[in-house]
């Protein structure tokens, strides 16, 4: 098929996939306008070894996941709920929360997603306290200078992690005019033995038109 013959689709029926891709964005901007917004919060916790030398930061690297385990528990999650008279279990507190550690940057990345931002926040916060005073019982047990403290880094921040509106609405758009395409290919493949112009009459019978006759009707 020519060039022009694609320019000539569109030109009849670009309208289709157009508004089919117009539709798509505005439902999925709607329905997900409608959903319940649900946010993240974020503490980092930092890592620290009391000294630089290679045993000690290797053994301090070494207890990143071990630390991992003791914060992804439902005792710590039972706790952080009677701390804020939270009305869930810790089961359901910790189906909500994400902790995960950086071996590379010597972190602890404790995430929280929570319908209200501010409660969030203060779940992540709360969580990255347990550890610092988790480290801070340990090390009374150790000589100074082979202690591994763990600090929370900055206070926690939250952002809306879905719905998110305009992305569905692009993705709506982009899938609304796909699938235009293809109703657009349809078409164009039922109507393809139908003659309608001369161009049509030769690429059916593969031979050019000398001369037509003009309907006077």
């Amino acid at each position: 098929m020519k060039l022009t013959e694609y320019v000539r689709i569109l030109v009849r029926r670009g309208w289709i996939m157009l508004l089919l891709a117009a539709i798509a964005a505005v439902s999925a901007y709607t329905l997900s306008e409608g959903q319940t917004p649900i946010y993240r919060s974020t503490q980092l916790v930092l890592v620290q070894p009391s000294r630089t030398d290679f045993g000690l930061a290797e053994a301090a690297s070494k207890l990143l996941e071990p630390l991992v385990v003791y914060l992804n528990s439902e005792r710590i999650a039972g706790e952080i709920i009677e701390e804020l008279q939270l009305d869930m279990t810790p089961g359901q507190l910790k189906g909500n929360a994400t902790i995960v550690s950086d071996k590379f940057r010597m972190v602890i990345q404790i995430d929280i997603d929570s319908t209200d931002g501010n409660i969030a926040n203060a779940i992540a916060s709360a969580w990255g306290r347990k550890l610092a005073d988790y480290r801070n019982e340990q090390n009374q047990l150790v000589r100074r200078e082979d202690r591994v403290t763990a600090h929370p880094v900055d206070y926690p921040s939250f952002y809306q992690k879905a719905p998110k509106p305009k992305v569905m609405a692009i993705v709506g758009a982009l899938l609304g005019f796909v699938v235009g395409g293809v109703i657009v290919f349809v078409l164009e493949y039922l109507e393809s033995s139908i003659v309608r112009r001369r161009e049509d009459l030769e690429r059916i019978v593969d031979l050019p038109v000398l001369a037509s006759i003009p309907d006077f009707e």
